[in-house]
């Protein structure tokens, strides 16, 4: 697109309003779509176009991006180079009501190699929802509701456990030598409540944010597939098992807290359902994998090995893999200086009230 300049290559402010205005239709307009109640709106009108400088900041809130469009455009004689100012868009698109249910597909992700879409949602008389959105997200809910929210969560825990290598592999650790329905649910069960207190309890901000946490959180999880693995080689034992995953669960939850640290933007108002909801998609993942597991194992161990001997090979090997995790973790984890955070009382006291709750969740588990 041909932008009107002068001299060097400076913008020629008097005459770029018309092409604006037609690079807002070619490259914006046709691409970002909205949708109310799920139903696709027409094309916005273009109610203004403007160029500013790159340290311009109006759109730092919808009333300052509003007075921007009623302000004197910048003056004719202003050096800009025509490829460094921003286009600044009023787009206007004819809706029903201001209560309805708005979805956006913000399809910008064609327009550079790594596109961010920062967006500000602002309903009727709530808070202003802030999305940060790479690349071509698809469809994203303004507001979803409750079960819009369940399902896309449920999807998300469901892939990030079957994505999950080192799930995987600690989740194939435990299973090895138990794999008798009664063990199975005391064990899944124990792990289950565990990565779930941590997983909640992390999403609701009581876990670290330091910088050196997440790789002390992935070299702890390397870790549980080294010690699941040598124990199964030395002396598995039922009672201790579930003691010991139950530890590395809390761990674990850490670790797929991680996993919604970018996506807990889409739950909308549904914070705590999302949660329950990605649980439930974790929880499936591992009821496939070990529908899928427990019975080649059973083959295994039938017709190709002894049971004992296949015990020490297969928890030999993912010992080893767990081992070299764990170096390349540690490494990693060293680069970073340890400094404990900053620990309010209020903190502290929901830190309390979690680690409660942890307690009592394995008081009945060993009841059980």
């Amino acid at each position: 697109m041909d932008f009107p300049t002068r001299g060097p290559g400076y913008l020629e402010l008097a005459r770029v309003d018309g092409v604006l205005r037609h690079a807002a239709d070619q490259w914006i307009v046709g691409e970002v779509e909205l949708y109310e109640d799920d139903a696709r709106l027409p094309d916005p009108r273009i109610v203004a176009a403007r160029v500013s400088l790159p340290s311009d900041r109006s759109f730092a809130s919808f009333e300052e991006a509003r007075a921007h469009f009623t302000e004197a455009p910048l003056p004719e004689g202003t050096e800009l180079y025509w490829n460094q100012g921003l286009l600044d868009l009023w787009l206007e698109y004819p809706i029903r009501s201001p209560g309805s249910r708005f979805s956006i597909h913000p399809g910008l992700g064609r327009l550079g190699l790594r596109v961010m879409t920062v967006l500000r949602f602002l309903p009727p008389g709530g808070a202003v929802r802030a999305f940060e959105l790479p690349g071509d997200p698809g469809l994203v809910r303004l507001d979803p509701r409750w079960h819009q929210a369940a399902l896309r969560f449920v999807a998300l825990g469901f892939f990030h456990i079957l994505d999950g290598t080192d799930h995987l592999l600690f989740l194939l650790c435990l299973v090895i030598p138990f794999r008798r329905l009664r063990a199975l649910v005391l064990i899944v069960t124990s792990f289950t409540v565990a990565h779930s207190i941590t997983l909640i309890a992390s999403a609701r901000g009581l876990g670290p944010d330091a910088l050196w946490f997440p790789p002390l959180i992935e070299t702890l999880i390397a870790l549980s597939i080294v010690y699941m693995a040598l124990e199964n080689i030395v002396a598995p034992g039922l009672r201790r098992r579930w003691l010991i995953t139950f530890g590395f669960g809390l761990v674990h939850g850490f670790g797929f807290s991680f996993a919604l640290s970018q996506t807990l933007q889409f739950a909308g108002s549904h914070l705590l359902t999302s949660l329950l909801a990605f649980n439930v998609g974790v929880e499936l993942g591992q009821l496939l994998v070990l529908v899928l597991l427990v019975p080649l194992l059973d083959l295994l161990f039938r017709f190709a090995v002894a049971e004992r001997m296949g015990t020490i090979i297969l928890s030999a090997v993912l010992a080893h893999t767990g081992w070299h995790w764990l170096l390349e973790r540690f490494d990693r984890l060293r680069q970073f200086r340890f400094e404990w955070p900053v620990l309010s009382a209020a903190w502290l006291a929901a830190a309390t009230k979690w680690l409660m709750l942890a307690v009592i969740a394995g008081g009945l588990a060993w009841l059980v």
